[in-house]
């Protein structure tokens, strides 16, 4: 024998039902069946809500009333057949006249008891079981049986305590005689030894299913949902979750403690002791095998699944009178008890000087009020605090039979979680070492999931989750490599790197599952309108793991809302120079909050576009060496400037070609000011380990003043022009020394200074050709003959190339 129980949305609708009647038929071909149903969609707390809405005039329940008539009826004119349509009409109104019978008596006695919600609560399955046994008799051997008549509990009537002496006594004189081979029973519902309906609380039906099974001796107990199967995590919150095979029934009952919704833990009592196996089986995909659970697992892996409880609260009881006074946790817990209160977590310090309990909000006030009451005594004697209570918080717990016999997997999990600056306030670990529990911020859950879910499940692919400011030049190159390289990243670095938002100065747009950067154009222009705040408020309020805000401006106001981002465990990357050449209490601040908040803040692209100046510059510093001298080519900008100009053109026309291939900043002054460049010197120093400013460094700008006063690109340009003869007397003073202009960076001794130099034959400078940059760092290593690094220094490419590298190293990290 087998027992099937369907759930809610199973039997939402005609359509469903249908689903599950042929089920029934496939299942039933092979041996007798009994079939447990819950009452038809949400009908269970909308007959609840209405009994609240009698209490206050009966006039209000005639709309919710009309609507669960229209329902019932409508599934009986679909699924049931004309000639037999009347007989089962006629019974389902007389059901609904005397639901309305109970709720004129709640409007005319004011008053609701638990008696009475039982019964009200009630008519969901007797309505549901009846109509759906009409149609089955139709296409099977099928007959109903409300199980009222087998069901026999205490007169407790909202959660009824089984008495299982007499419900076995009555199933096993009704299935010995019974000769259907299909027998449909309502679930939830009960009675007690006077007739009384009695309801079987939370999750009742599974347990109404679980009872018969466990009666019956069935061979299987099968749940059927709408999902296939318990999940690794919630496949709603985690979207890489996947089936679980087969668990065991301690593993399924912490899975289901701890918010697995596709089974309610008191389910697997009444057939864990008969070892009955249950399978969980989804209605609208039922050739998928779902999930087995039996006595073992055959699973071997250490963690079977990851969960959460929400609308936790932390209650802590604490107080230097606590310490070697026994009695004070029989206090707390019978307190609680007393008041029919729920305790989901408990962790104790060893000194005794404190006790934490994890409760459901909705007991919090309740809770607290009992607790200060039943220790009011000693709070007034300063021996105990009183209650604390925090609030907005969740559960989350790590699930296995095997956790026990590997090491470090507590190691794992806090690591993961504090990587990505998850707050846990509390941890509770039982000696079976089935469970690992740790209470965190409610905010925190969905980040927290994907991330343990990502460390114990998924082949060791960390996600990256994009957020990117800035989509010119740059941009546009640095989503067009993304996009090329996604699943090279994937499948040879194991990376996976969505991005979820892009903005420019007007708009914005986001997308959860990630951007498709095929057509980002078209939606970036049917955003939403952007600023720097709502842009930050929106990647905060996703709270995604291993997230990076990329900033690929060279505008102050977006360098200076790195902090917020870093202080709320955000990555940034960043080609903006301004940040870094900032203040130094700025600069430092950055580095220390990135430190601190396990954000990491990089900028390889601030110093030699692609090249990897700073790179290797930290692991100079890092591995012990000191640098004394750095001589460097910084501009590409300039270097390709100064390497085309001639007295065969213009110093103007020369400009105008480096800022139309991309070579300059949109305001080109900035390059040939000198400042550029004076800040990339300032930001390799402040990395050696100087205390410097912008305004320590000595910048000999070789531009005319008039045009280093102009307020506009078209006014700059033209001051190029009227000083013509000033850039060609430049080039020929150096021209008759067989030299050549270079724009260089000095830093030695403390000091830097930037400026225009006259580079001879015999200097590593004079050959550097195009766009391209050179360092030479002189360190205590590299005393005599310089580190070099040397190559293309500027451009979009190679730029958004730094950019993308910068955000492998967050990956890689």
């Amino acid at each position: 024998m087998k027992v099937l129980k369907f759930g809610g949305s199973s039997v939402a609708n005609h359509q469903n039902i249908k689903k599950v009647l042929h089920i029934v038929k496939q299942v039933s071909n092979q041996e007798k069946t009994v079939i447990v149903v819950s009452a038809f969609g949400k009908t269970t707390d909308k007959l609840l809500t209405t009994a609240q809405l009698a209490l206050k005039d009966n006039n209000l329940i005639a709309k919710p009333i009309s609507e669960l008539e229209e329902l019932h009826f409508s599934i009986i004119k679909e699924l049931i057949i004309s000639k037999n349509q009347s007989e089962v009409i006629q019974e389902v109104q007389q059901l609904f006249n005397r639901l309305k019978a109970i709720y004129e008596g709640v409007f005319l006695l004011q008053e609701l008891s638990s008696k009475t919600l039982a019964k009200v609560a009630s008519f969901g399955e007797r309505l549901s079981s009846y109509i759906i046994a009409n149609a089955a008799k139709e296409l099977l051997n099928a007959t109903h049986k409300d199980s009222r008549e087998l069901i026999i509990t205490n007169n407790d009537s909202l959660n009824a305590q089984v008495n299982f002496n007499l419900t076995y006594k009555n199933c096993i004189n009704y299935f010995e005689d019974n000769s259907f081979d299909i027998t449909i029973l309502g679930g939830f519902i009960a009675a007690d030894e006077k007739g009384e309906t009695t309801t079987l609380g939370r999750g009742g039906s599974d347990y109404s299913a679980a009872i018969y099974a466990a009666v019956l001796g069935a061979n299987e107990l099968q749940i059927w949902t709408d999902v296939s199967g318990m999940y690794s995590a919630n496949p709603r919150v985690v979207k890489q979750a996947f089936p679980i095979t087969q668990i065991s029934y301690e593993e399924a009952m912490e899975l289901s403690h701890f918010g697995a919704k596709v089974l309610y833990p008191p389910t697997i009592q009444p057939v864990l002791e008969k070892e009955i196996p249950i399978r969980i089986k989804n209605t609208f995909d039922p050739e998928n095998q779902g999930t087995l659970i039996s006595k073992e697992s055959t699973n071997n892996k250490p963690v079977k699944g990851i969960t959460h409880i929400e609308n936790i609260n932390l209650l802590t009881l604490e107080g230097s009178g606590m310490v070697g006074i026994p009695g004070f946790s029989k206090r707390m817990f019978e307190t609680l008890s007393q008041q029919n209160i729920n305790v989901v977590l408990i962790t104790q310090a060893s000194s005794e000087h404190s006790i934490c309990i994890g409760i459901y909000e909705e007991d919090a006030l309740l809770a607290e009020k009992s607790l200060n009451e039943v220790f009011s005594f000693e709070i007034q004697q300063h021996k105990l605090n009183p209650v604390l209570v925090e609030n907005n918080l969740a559960i989350i717990a790590l699930v296995g039979d095997n956790m026990k016999n590997h090491q470090g997997l507590s190691g794992q999990m806090f690591s993961a979680l504090g990587k990505n600056n998850v707050n846990v306030r509390a941890i509770a670990q039982g000696a079976s070492e089935k469970n690992i529990s740790a209470v965190i911020n409610s905010s925190d859950a969905k980040k927290a999931l994907n991330t343990l879910h990502e460390q114990f499940f998924e082949e060791k692919i960390k996600q990256l989750n994009l957020f990117v400011t800035g989509v010119g030049n740059v941009g546009e190159r640095f989503l067009a490599q993304i996009h090329q390289q996604r699943e090279f990243l994937k499948e040879n670095l194991k990376l996976n790197i969505r991005v979820i938002g892009i903005s420019n100065s007007r708009k914005m747009y986001f997308n959860e599952e990630g951007i498709d950067l095929s057509i980002w154009k078209d939606s970036l222009a049917n955003g939403k309108e952007s600023s720097l705040q709502s842009f930050f408020e929106e990647v905060k309020s996703y709270n995604f793991r291993n997230s990076v805000f990329v900033d690929n401006t060279a505008n102050q106001k977006v360098s200076e809302v790195y902090e917020n981002y870093l202080r709320n465990n955000i990555a940034v990357v960043t080609c903006n120079k301004i940040a870094c050449a900032s203040d130094l209490d700025n600069y430092k601040k950055l580095k220390r909050v990135s430190s601190k908040y396990n954000a990491p803040f990089l900028f390889e692209t601030n110093v030699g576009a692609g090249l990897p100046v700073i790179d290797t510059l930290k692991n100079l510093v890092a591995s012990g060496d000191r640098i004394h001298k750095i001589q460097a080519v910084l501009s590409g900008t300039l270097n390709f400037v100064f390497n085309n100009f001639n007295n065969q053109n213009t110093f103007h026309d020369v400009v105008k070609v480096a800022q139309e291939q991309g070579f300059t900043e949109p305001d080109p002054k900035i390059d040939l000011s000198g400042v550029d460049v004076a800040r990339k010197i300032l930001i390799l120093a402040r990395e050696s380990g100087y205390k410097l400013e912008l305004s320590d460094i000595d910048n000999n700008s070789f531009l005319p003043e008039k045009s280093l006063n102009t307020s506009d690109n078209d006014a700059f340009y033209k001051s190029l022009t009227e000083f013509e003869a000033h850039f060609q007397k430049m080039f020929k003073e150096a021209n008759d020394k067989n030299c050549r202009l270079k724009y260089v960076a000095e830093f030695e001794n403390g000091k830097a200074n930037v400026g225009l130099q006259h580079i001879p034959a015999d200097h590593p400078f004079y050959n550097l050709e195009g766009s391209d940059n050179i360092v030479l760092f002189f360190t205590d290593r590299y005393s005599i003959n310089p580190l070099q690094i040397k190559g293309a220094g500027a451009g979009a490419d190679v730029t958004a190339s730094g950019i993308f590298a910068d955000v492998i190293r967050i990956g890689n990290n």
